[in-house]
């Protein structure tokens, strides 16, 4: 499986055909490009994404540690996103799901990403998930 730096080249570089399929439960990966909150820099995250009511979530798990990933810092400074599922690249909003909304969600995530599940019982905090709306 492809990780990190390498996923996300290879990712662009074949429009997804490299790097969209991932894992052995049927995950998808999209690539989230969120502005660097200190640096102003674009910063660029492969991510598991699950299309949800006209929008796609995606998983602030960061492995289960106990603060979310930078990636989620990045966005609640700055919601307005890009993202690429394949070859298409769009412009994106991001919000936090409600918990209504993530409970509905959270089993859709779990089933093509089971470790998710895991990660709960690592850290004390809930995990969120974000909604990114194609603007």
């Amino acid at each position: 499986m492809l990780y990190g730096a390498e996923h996300i080249k290879r990712y662009e570089e074949t429009d997804g055909a490299e790097g969209f399929d991932w894992g052995d439960h049927g995950a998808h990966i999209l690539v989230l490009t969120t502005v660097g909150r200190k640096s102003g820099e674009e910063r660029k995250n492969a991510l598991i994404f699950r299309e949800v009511d006209g929008g796609y979530a995606i998983v602030s798990s960061y492995g289960g540690a106990p603060k979310n990933p930078d990636w989620h810092f990045n966005l609640e400074a700055d919601p307005n996103v890009k993202v690429q599922i394949k070859a298409d690249k769009f412009a994106a909003k991001a919000r936090i799901a409600s918990a209504e909304e993530r409970a509905a969600i959270w089993p859709k995530m779990a089933e093509v990403w089971p470790d998710y599940n895991e990660y709960t019982k690592k850290t004390d905090r809930i995990i969120p998930i974000v909604i990114l709306e194609r603007q």
